[in-house]
């Protein structure tokens, strides 16, 4: 698959799309960078996406739409649901109050969707997420780019963190 960016003169800057990719987020070029927009997906098997393994359509557009598509794993979901509501860890309990309490089938106000989340659900979830981080990363299954490790997104995106982004975007 080709990449192709487009620099500021009209020129362009083109090649194999992963290692292009791979050599603008090293580079210090604000030109390249200013650009430059990573994209990532997640999506779990909500019946029509089949399974991580064995992809329909939809799930091989996705594939193509997308830097990085992650697939949420049934176990890694379902072990989360255990740890949050029937199994709850300690850390989590803001998390599961905000959850109870949006769910009750009563309009109200949600504090957990997908849109909106409390203060102190949110910081339950974060901790909760960085004092699991290993476990966690088993969850996904890499769908696109093919043949990566999880590994391998979180330095580029430590990479692009630590960039000058109000410089480069001047």
């Amino acid at each position: 698959m080709g990449g192709l960016i487009q620099k500021r003169d009209g020129s362009f800057r083109h090649g194999d799309y992963y290692k292009l990719m791979a050599e603008i987020i090293a580079s210090d070029d604000s030109e390249l960078l200013s650009r430059f927009i990573l994209t990532v997906g997640v999506v779990s098997n909500h019946g029509n996406w089949f399974t991580s393994e064995n992809h329909n359509k939809e799930l091989k557009v996705l594939a193509q739409s997308y830097d990085w598509l992650l697939f949420l794993t049934d176990a890694g979901i379902a072990q989360f649901i255990d740890e949050l509501l029937f199994h709850p860890a300690k850390e989590l309990t803001a998390a599961k109050e905000a959850f109870l309490m949006s769910y009750t089938g009563k309009k109200g106000v949600n504090q957990f969707t997908k849109v909106q989340i409390s203060l102190a659900a949110d910081t339950a979830l974060q901790v909760y997420f960085k004092s699991h981080m290993k476990v966690i990363e088993g969850w996904f299954n890499i769908i696109a780019p093919a043949g990566k490790q999880l590994v391998v997104l979180k330095d580029e995106l430590d990479t692009l963190k630590n960039k000058r982004w109000q410089e480069i975007q001047t």
